[in-house]
């Protein structure tokens, strides 16, 4: 596999932290402890396969519909990944952002925590990880059109000039590119509000494997089925054909 074969954005959907624990007659938080773990080697694995972006589904806005006590729980464990991962982040040059709103809602720690580490990696240029955090896909569209209203009503914005590319400098993921690879763990094959305008176009790779039990063969096998995904954008084969045999001869 080469880079013109690999993703530019893998989002993940990390399903399957409660099911691992039930199963193994332990506390759901511990599969949320485990799973933490496997962001770090997501986040390490895509490093050394350099994948530009990888946004993890931290914490999704419908989240906080889960009992307090786990609730309480998956805010402290994103506080303490913020800090446990710091310093390999950092040493890496991996640019942490975050989409969604930790501004509203999020604990103050777990806040504090996330902003020191977006502070701490600002200059990384090695690649990008963005944790969605408190992060719903309608609801950020929902903001990206009040946004588009409020510069239409200012006359900055006129009607007939609103496409995609103004909608999607209002999106809390405005800075990344489009997803072209989602992965979703757990068996469930469904969105669920993740990246909802930003994944259009993204292949979609689902996995029985719990996110506990996440693995670089994982992450391999999807970049795998990427890699023989044909990314025609509307095109037919034959125009995807003559495009790819354009730029391989343009490479030369």
């Amino acid at each position: 596999m080469n880079e013109r074969t690999l993703p530019r954005h893998i989002a993940i959907i990390l399903d399957g932290n409660g099911r691992w624990a039930t199963s193994r007659g332990l506390p759901r938080t511990k599969g949320h402890e485990s799973g933490v773990h496997k962001v770090r080697l997501a986040a390490r694995a895509c490093h050394e396969r350099k994948i530009p972006v990888l946004t993890v589904y931290a914490f999704s806005a419908a989240n906080w519909s889960r009992p307090a006590e786990e609730v309480d729980n998956l805010m402290r464990i994103c506080r303490e990944f913020a800090e446990d991962a710091h310093d390999e982040l950092v040493s890496r040059g991996v640019r942490v952002v975050v989409v969604g709103d930790i501004d509203d809602e999020v604990p103050t720690a777990t806040r504090k925590a996330t902003e020191r580490l977006i502070a701490d990696t600002a200059g990384g240029t090695s690649m990008t990880l963005a944790l969605a955090l408190n992060y719903g896909g309608r609801r950020d569209m929902v903001n990206a059109m009040r946004a588009v209203a409020a510069q239409a009503r200012a006359g900055l914005l006129l009607p007939e000039d609103i496409d995609p590319v103004s909608v999607r400098r209002f999106l809390s993921t405005s800075e990344l590119p489009d997803a072209d690879l989602v992965i979703r763990t757990g068996g469930e094959q469904r969105l669920s509000d993740f990246l909802p305008f930003e994944a259009a176009f993204a292949e979609l790779f689902f996995t029985e494997t719990l996110w506990p039990d996440f693995s670089e063969a994982t992450l391999d096998d999807a970049l795998a089925f990427y890699a023989r995904r044909q990314r025609r954008f509307g095109r037919t084969d034959e125009q995807v054909g003559r495009t790819a045999t354009t730029a391989e001869i343009g490479s030369i």
